[in-house]
């Protein structure tokens, strides 16, 4: 009856720095994200990270993201999705 019209076909600006940033710190064999520190490298605020870092959990298939604790500031564990650039490209302790 209706066509399915995709909720989100692309990122936002910000999606695109925080994802690109979560990518480069895998590379570096990091797994646990602060958002204010993700929001002082980006120069945003830290409610404009955990925003859309709930929404990059819920629709990211490169990485898995959780909400991982809260201690003065929301900590994120990122690990690569297998089959994706981003677990190819992450070092072997930092893999889904």
């Amino acid at each position: 009856m209706f066509d399915k019209i995709p909720l989100k076909e692309s990122y936002n600006r910000s999606q695109e720095a925080i994802l690109e940033y979560l990518k480069n710190g895998l590379k570096d064999g990091k797994c646990y994200f602060k958002s204010k520190y993700i929001a002082r490298d980006l120069g945003m605020t830290s409610k404009e990270v955990g925003t859309n870092m709930k929404m990059l959990s819920d629709d990211c298939t490169d990485l898995r993201i959780e909400k991982w604790s809260y201690s003065k500031s929301t900590t994120w564990r990122v690990e690569s999705r297998p089959g994706t650039s981003a677990y190819r490209n992450a070092p072997a302790n930092v893999r889904a």
